[in-house]
């Protein structure tokens, strides 16, 4: 193998998925030796992990081991792609190759791939192996962005953790509309099922009750999907009034109605607005996913902290929206990986629509930030490597949570003794036709 390409393994080299019996390296113990190898780093460096990038020292702590990523190349070569979060701020995404076999595993080599989402180089597939593109060379492919159509198998999984007493659960089942075509191949379950539909947005919701027999039993939908990359379309299904409704997490504020309103002086249309709106964002708020707070699509959190993920940039720019009569909503699902052809998911992804010129606009502000030179396409864009799962926010269903309306939904809801449990969820997908 050369330094800084991947062996194409398991079909792609990102397969989330260990080895056969006898035959490499488990994810499990991958994820074990990295962290295992930053923590004493972290030792030796006084509580930090020291990594040299860019001509200065960072000083780095753990934030997450992205298991969907880890890989047995073959070989005794291992990959590995982490989270950390530096003293200077920003959150790092580092590639590490380690070489060895079972409990004898070393990292060999390290590089900074992300700076707060931002990537500095792209994996491009060629041949029988994966190698680094400089990001100002990569395509959008190779960016995150599938033009035109796509078509995929999505399985949405959840493994249900220990259950002390009666439980319930809800998740999303995605439903075709003029974008994507969904067919539902299989629902399996341990207890019976029934689909919910929450009377406002139409969100299809499978709901189930278990109990501690069906302790560590998975739930698992897979799917069909056929997607068409989204443009501007005509208003269909909710009226554009009642995109300016505020919701508990994107209240109606003043400081809102102040930014706006500054931001859009002298435009003279709601797309004009819409889009001052949309680079405000873009340069205001850090992508980061640490910390307290993030991840709830809250809009004050995120003006306030200036940094968050997909859920935190989209509320932000709803309120904003809103707050100048601009009608907005939120969307959320899964980004389907463009770059390789099957495995893990790095979890949920959420975008957002607005109102202007008799026609509904998608955004995609967070990926705008991350990729700049996409910024014009995300504007008016949705690319077809996506599913989505559900629309709006503040969702009711009966019967619903013990703790009221869900905040969204992507990842499930489980409520035991009707207290909120957090269950392990997977998403994996593979690419057809």
């Amino acid at each position: 193998m050369t330094k800084g390409a991947l062996p194409v393994l398991l079909g792609v080299v990102f397969a989330a998925h260990a080895p056969a019996e006898g035959q490499g390296v488990g994810i499990e113990r991958i994820a074990a030796a990295i962290e295992g190898h930053i923590a004493r780093g972290m030792e030796a460096g006084g509580g930090t992990y020291l990594l040299r990038h860019d001509g200065k020292e960072l000083e780095l702590k753990l934030v997450r081991v992205h298991m969907e990523y880890l890989a047995d190349l073959g070989g005794g070569v291992q990959f590995a792609c982490v989270d950390l979060i530096g003293t200077d701020g920003p959150v790092y995404d580092v590639d590490f190759f380690l070489e060895g076999g079972p409990g004898d595993m070393s990292v060999t080599e390290t590089t900074v791939h992300k700076v707060n989402g931002q990537p500095l180089y792209a994996w491009e597939q060629k041949d029988s192996t994966w190698g680094r593109v400089p990001v100002t060379d990569a395509t959008p492919r190779l960016l995150g962005v599938v033009q035109g159509q796509d078509e995929f198998e999505f399985i949405y999984r959840v493994r249900l953790p220990e259950l002390t007493g009666p439980a319930r659960l809800w998740l999303p089942l995605a439903r075709s509309d003029a974008f994507q075509t969904v067919e539902v191949d299989t629902i399996l379950a341990p207890t019976e099922t029934r689909r919910l539909e929450d009377p406002k947005f139409g969100n299809q919701v499978l709901f189930l009750t278990a109990g501690p027999a069906d302790s560590g039993t998975a739930v698992e939908v897979r799917y069909r999907v056929r997607r068409t990359e989204q443009t501007s379309y005509p208003v269909v299904h909710l009226a554009p009034e009642e995109g300016l409704e505020p919701e508990r997490l994107v209240p109606d504020d003043t400081r809102f109605r102040e930014i706006a309103e500054e931001l859009t002086r002298g435009r003279a249309t709601d797309l004009m607005r819409a889009r001052a709106l949309y680079d405000h964002v873009i340069d205001r708020i850090r992508y980061a996913r640490y910390g307290p707070g993030w991840g709830r699509g809250d809009a004050v959190y995120a003006c306030e902290a200036r940094s968050g993920n997909c859920t935190d940039f989209h509320a932000y720019f709803i309120a904003l929206s809103r707050a100048v009569g601009i009608p907005a909503r939120f969307l959320i699902g899964a980004a389907i990986p463009s770059e390789r052809d099957d495995g893990g998911i790095d979890g949920y992804h959420c975008w957002a629509e607005f109102f202007a010129d008799g026609r509904w606009w998608p955004v995609d502000v967070s990926e705008a930030d991350k990729n700049s030179s996409l910024a014009s396409y995300y504007f008016g864009h949705q690319p077809a490597n996506r599913l989505e799962l559900s629309r709006g926010r503040d969702l009711v269903v009966e019967p619903g949570p013990a703790s009221g309306p869900m905040n969204f939904l992507a990842y499930p809801v489980l409520e035991v003794d009707g207290e909120p449990v957090k269950p392990t969820t997977e998403f994996l997908f593979r690419r057809v036709g």
